[in-house]
C-alpha cells in the first residue's frame, strides 16, 4: 500500500471538499526527527456523501480528520471546500467557514466541559456566533436535544457526569448541528460505547443525516460498522491511502492485501470459521518517524518483491475507471500488471 497519486479523485465542481496532497507532520522535541502522520493524501467528498476512512491505530486517519479543518494546519497541499481554499485562510475568515465543519469525538464524555451545564453547552454555538434571540436560541437547544433523544426538562440543568457514554454521545451530536453544518466529521464517534449503544448512535446519525442533509467523514477501525454508514470506503496505512472504493465492491473484491487482511479480521459468529493464515498480518506497524521506502506496507505484505522497496504504488484502476475502485498496489489482486 501506501501510495500516492489522484486518479480517484473526482471533478472538483462536484466536491463539497476536496483535499489534494496533504502533508501533516509532528517535529519531536529539538531532535531534528518528525512523525510522519500523513504523507501525500487525496481524498474528496461529495455532497450528501458518507466516505468511510479506515485503518489501524496509527494510520493517520483522526489526523487527516483534522487536517480537513486546518487543526493542525497541513505542511504542505491544499483543502478546498466549497471551491473556496481553507489552506489560504487564516483568522476571523477561516473561523467563520469552520462553522460549516462540525467533529464528533471518540470520547464524548471528555469533550463535554465537567463545570457547565448541558443546556448551556449545547447553547455555546449560538451564543458565539450570536445566530438568534434569547428565545429562538432556547427553543432551538430544546429542538435539537429532542431530535437526538434527550428529554431537555431532564437534560439541561444537569452536567455532563451525570449521563452515560451513549447520552453524551447525543448531547455531542447536539451540540455539533447547531449551526446547520453541511459537513460533520465522525472521530471514531462509538467505538468507546456498548454495541447495543453503537447501534443507536448510528442509526440516529443516519437519521440526522437525512434529516438535515449532512455530509460526513466517518473515521474508524470497524470495517464492518464503516460499511454501513458509507457510501465510499478508503482505507490508509501508515499515512497513506491504499485502496478507495464503494463498500459493497471493495469488501466483495478487495484488490489490496492490507485490505484483504482488515476484512479477513472480521470476527465471523461461527465457531467454525477460522480466519486465513496466508491472510494474517505479521510484524508490528513499522514506526512513523522512519517509514520504510517504497510502498510503506511492503514489510508486511506476503506479495511483496522488490519493485515494492524502491517504487512508490501510485493509485489506479481496479476494473473499469465508471466502477469507482481504485488501488495503491504494484501486485493487486483484479488488477493486469505491466511492468
Amino acid at each position: 500500500m501506501a501510495g500516492s497519486g489522484t486518479a480517484h479523485l473526482r471533478p472538483a465542481e462536484q466536491s463539497l471538499i476536496r483535499a489534494t496532497n496533504i502533508v501533516v507532520e509532528f517535529p519531536i522535541g529539538s531532535t531534528g526527527l518528525k512523525v510522519h502522520a500523513v504523507s501525500d493524501v487525496s481524498l474528496d467528498i461529495l455532497p450528501g456523501e458518507t466516505l468511510g476512512l479506515v485503518g489501524e491505530s496509527g494510520s493517520g486517519k483522526s489526523t487527516t480528520g483534522r487536517a480537513l479543518m486546518q487543526m493542525p494546519r497541513p505542511d504542505s497541499g491544499d483543502v478546498v471546500l466549497e471551491g473556496r481554499s481553507l489552506t489560504e485562510m487564516s483568522g476571523h475568515d477561516l473561523r467563520e467557514v469552520r462553522t460549516n465543519m462540525q467533529m464528533i469525538f471518540q470520547d464524548p464524555i471528555s469533550s463535554l466541559n465537567p463545570r457547565r451545564r448541558i443546556g448551556a453547552i449545547v447553547r455555546e454555538p449560538l451564543r458565539i456566533w450570536k445566530r438568534g434571540s434569547d428565545a429562538e436560541q432556547i427553543a432551538r437547544v430544546d429542538a435539537m436535544l429532542e431530535s437526538v433523544g434527550i428529554d431537555p426538562t431532564l437534560a439541561l440543568p444537569r452536567r455532563p457526569h451525570e449521563f452515560s457514554g451513549g447520552q453524551c454521545q447525543r448531547i455531542c451530536i447536539a451540540r455539533s448541528l447547531m449551526l446547520e453544518p453541511k459537513l460533520l466529521i465522525c472521530d471514531e464517534p462509538v467505538s468507546a460505547l456498548d454495541v447495543s449503544v453503537q447501534a443507536q448512535i448510528l442509526n440516529l446519525l443516519q437519521d440526522l443525516k437525512e434529516q438535515h442533509g449532512l455530509t460526513m467523514l466517518f473515521i474508524a477501525h470497524d470495517l464492518a460498522v464503516v460499511k454501513n454508514v458509507s457510501d465510499r470506503v478508503a482505507v490508509m496505512y501508515l499515512g497513506k491511502l491504499c485502496e478507495v472504493g464503494p463498500p459493497d465492491l471493495l469488501y466483495r473484491r478487495p484488490a489490496h492485501p492490507y485490505t484483504d487482511a482488515l476484512l479477513d479480521s472480521i470476527p465471523v459468529p461461527d465457531p467454525n470459521v477460522r480466519p486465513d493464515p496466508a491472510k494474517r498480518l505479521v510484524g508490528d506497524l513499522p514506526s512513523p518517524v522512519a517509514p520504510p521506502s517504497g510502498c510503506r506496507f511492503r514489510t508486511r505484505c506476503p506479495k511483496a518483491q522488490d519493485l515494492c522497496t524502491t517504487v512508490e504504488p501510485v493509485m489506479r484502476a481496479v476494473g473499469d475507471p465508471a466502477d469507482g475502485h481504485f488501488v495503491a498496489c504494484h501486485f493487486p489482486e483484479g488488477v493486469a500488471v505491466d511492468l
